[in-house]
């Protein structure tokens, strides 16, 4: 029982939840920025938080992030008319600007001035800040008293040339996909290719570290002769993860509802533009990118036609799950456990150490911020992080070596 109340503690992410409004605390991306490319551009859904919303560009070029939901007769602002720098709906032509100010009442002109700016002011209408970061629009859904500066996310501050981007919906909550990134023996089993070979190369050390930007997981591999080559991957709260990969990578698990999450997938290099080399397995749909059913965010491999999993391809060997793609794999395999997975039935093994960790410092975050304690990630500076490997002496605790290895004046160099 205690896992499963756990479980919905952690996944829960609704107004009210414990994790939701924790998550409110936190810049979260809502869309592209093409897809609201040009001023007065046909507005967008969008779904973040149990929330139902929609976005728009307004004649300025500013962004505008409101309720869903009309606060007269509540009829879909999606259909609205983006005009005149704010959102008129269609059904009787009120209109609202990036704020949720209602800036025009054209239906009741039987009422005095003084008694239309008085209705105006009562429905004003939930409103969430945006900025632009990384070719993404990001919103803010907490208290406007709290809203901290955005973070200094590497990926989001480089030239377009230098990042690749895509993103698509994982049917199941943002915590199993989270978790799935940060798990570190499956990546020799359900990427890899021979599993017997992966018998061989499995971590068998694992550290889990609180930071002032989310946590460190490190996993380390005895090369037997003296020294652990640990591999240190980074989770920045509340979703992000960078990986430690050349280029670089990072995702984001943005939680759409308890039950389906928005993946952000992102490859970057630091220094220079990236080459159609470094993204030859990307765009070919073999790495951690999806290949999405054209004008969605759907993927094509889906739990709907099984992942296009390929049995002849899995006997043979040559491929250990018979699914093309690491992006296609983890979905498969997360998304299987059900939208929110029963941990009644779950029993953690050894390998398992990293995610009971992650489960604890959560928890722990948790706790602070109902006690209005401080929050990791809150000071801008303590996104400046990358992910690394570093090799050290058998029995040197990782400590303060491990923060150290993925500041980014000390992690190892771009190439």
């Amino acid at each position: 029982m205690k896992h499963i109340e756990e479980n919905e503690m952690l996944t829960r992410v609704g107004p009210g939840t414990p994790m939701g409004e924790l998550m409110r605390r936190y810049w979260i991306p809502a869309a592209f920025t093409h897809q609201v490319a040009e001023p007065d551009s046909p507005p967008v859904r969008v779904r973040l938080l149990c929330e139902d919303l929609v976005l728009f560009r307004d004649s300025k070029g500013r962004v505008g992030l409101l309720d869903e939901k009309c606060p007269h007769r509540t009829a879909s602002l999606f259909y609205g008319r983006n005009e005149d720098c704010g959102l008129r709906c269609v059904y009787h032509g009120l209109k609202f600007d990036i704020h949720g100010e209602c800036v025009d009442l054209p239906c009741i002109p039987q009422v005095s001035d003084q008694e239309r700016e008085r209705t105006a002011k009562e429905l004003k209408m939930t409103a969430y800040p945006c900025v632009e970061r990384g070719d993404v629009i990001w919103t803010y859904m907490g208290p406007p008293e709290h809203e901290p500066d955005f973070p200094d996310l590497e990926w989001t501050l480089l030239p377009a040339e230098q990042r690749f981007a895509t993103r698509h919906v994982q049917e199941c909550n943002w915590l199993q996909g989270l978790e799935g990134g940060f798990d570190p023996t499956h990546l020799t089993f359900l990427h890899g290719g021979d599993a017997e070979k992966s018998r061989s190369i499995v971590a068998t050390l694992y550290e889990v570290m609180p930071t002032d930007f989310g946590f460190i997981v490190g996993t380390g591999r005895d090369r037997g002769d003296g020294t652990v080559m640990w591999n240190m991957n980074v989770m920045l709260m509340p979703f992000h993860k960078i990986i430690s990969s050349l280029p670089h990578a990072a995702h984001v698990w943005a939680p759409i509802d308890d039950e389906n999450t928005m993946l952000y997938s992102v490859n970057f290099h630091p220094t220079r533009a990236l080459t159609a080399e470094d993204l030859k397995r990307e765009t070919s749909w073999r790495g951690i990118h999806t290949e999405n059913i054209p004008g969605t965010d759907h993927a094509i491999r889906n739990k709907h036609n099984d992942y296009l999993i390929d049995r002849a391809l899995q006997a043979s060997g040559a491929s250990y799950t018979g699914m093309q793609g690491l992006g296609t794999q983890d979905c498969a395999i997360q998304e299987s456990m059900g939208p929110i997975a029963d941990r009644g039935k779950e029993h953690l093994l050894a390998c398992d150490a990293a995610i009971v960790k992650i489960r604890r410092l959560l928890r722990a975050t948790l706790a602070d911020h109902a006690a209005q304690k401080p929050l990791p990630g809150m000071n801008p500076a303590s996104f400046r992080v990358r992910s690394a490997r570093c090799e050290l002496p058998r029995g040197v605790p990782l400590g303060e070596a491990m923060r150290e290895a993925v500041r980014l004046d000390k992690s190892v160099p771009a190439e």
